[in-house]
């Protein structure tokens, strides 16, 4: 681990000037990885091992932890829910509400890491998570275009099993890790974001980029910016959602493939789909095609199966990672019948 320089911020105000004024003082320039030299800790629970690691190397860090007290919060409302970007994993998992109301969410939560990770990893930490891409992951790979822009990507030709088959591209075909990020991809989740320029509002799908020819850029939030309240609306699908999990082992483990769903429902007939994969793709990955089929149809395994295979059209597999389309295509399957049996 490099030398960095560390302050805390009491208020969200202070956390944003405080890394843009560091992002000053050091040129206001991205390093050779294509970070900003500053960056913010919450939980720590990722950017300290890749710290560790040497994969990242920030020369300076804004704590933030000290907001958990007022950005912590989870408010359940008529309208839906307002999480608080630093509220716990731990915490908004194992709210009655939320399990209640929007399990999906819960879930996601629950199977995305072991009790101790939870514990201290925050929401807004979690989602904004990067890659475990094995060649990301170990400095002495050297073609990395995440971590080294312009060196080429080494997953294209060696080691795939665990890479992504839809969203990616000649620069990079790392897998987006994170659970919790489907959940709010599939409800239609917005976030609010505290910058230099004062707050916004902006979709969550919206906040992950694909790798495209620049994968080290991986989000749209602007250098300082500071993700501050998750929104997630209520409707009539929130109660009749799942996330199903399937990975190497059912102890820790990132997904092979994942499915977020949540169904609108009435005489079994499905009025609206929603759905979000994981695993299998560079980003959080509406399958927005498949909802389309599925909406005013009756669902049973021929649609499921004919919703599917439409959710992976476009998938591109490499020579280890074939076998994700099959596997995320039985995955959305079974999310899907799982769902339609739930009570709303």
């Amino acid at each position: 681990m490099e030398p960095f320089t560390y302050e805390r911020a009491s208020t969200p105000e202070l956390a944003s000037g405080s890394l843009e004024s560091a992002l000053a003082r050091m040129g206001n320039e991205r390093t050779v990885q294509g970070r900003w030299p500053a960056e913010y800790l919450a939980g720590g629970t990722t950017l300290i091992d890749l710290m560790k690691l040497e994969v990242m190397r920030p020369r300076h860090l804004v704590d933030l932890g000290e907001l958990r007290e007022t950005h912590g919060s989870i408010k359940v409302g008529v309208d839906g829910l307002k999480i608080g970007a630093l509220a716990t994993m731990a915490q908004t998992a194992e709210h009655p509400d939320i399990a209640r109301n929007y399990p999906v969410i819960a879930q996601s939560l629950v199977l995305a890491a072991s009790a101790q990770l939870r514990n201290m990893a925050t929401l807004g930490g979690n989602v904004l998570q990067r890659t475990r891409c094995n060649y990301f992951r170990d400095v002495s790979w050297q073609a990395c275009n995440k971590r080294n822009p312009g060196s080429g990507c080494a997953a294209l030709e060696g080691v795939n099993r665990l890479h992504a088959v839809l969203g990616g591209s000649q620069d990079c075909i790392a897998t987006y890790p994170g659970d919790f990020a489907q959940a709010l991809t599939a409800l239609d989740a917005t976030i609010e974001v505290l910058g230099p320029n004062g707050t916004r509002t902006m979709a969550f799908v919206d906040v992950h980029r694909m790798p495209g020819t620049t994968p080290n850029i991986e989000t749209n939030l602007a250098p300082g910016e500071v993700i501050t309240v998750f929104n997630v609306p209520a409707g009539p699908w929130t109660r009749r959602s799942l996330y199903l999990k399937i990975r190497d082992r059912q102890s820790y483990e990132f997904a092979l493939a994942s499915a977020a769903v949540a169904l609108d429902m009435a005489d079994g007939v499905v009025r609206g789909a929603r759905i979000a994969l994981g695993g299998v793709a560079t980003v959080p990955w509406r399958a927005r095609e498949s909802e389309a089929m599925l909406a005013g149809k009756s669902l049973d395994e021929q649609g499921a199966k004919a919703a599917a295979r439409a959710a992976f059209a476009d998938a591109k597999a490499r020579e280890h990672n074939a076998y994700k389309i099959a596997l995320g295509q039985e995955t959305l399957v079974r999310a899907l019948l799982q769902a339609a049996t739930m009570e709303a």
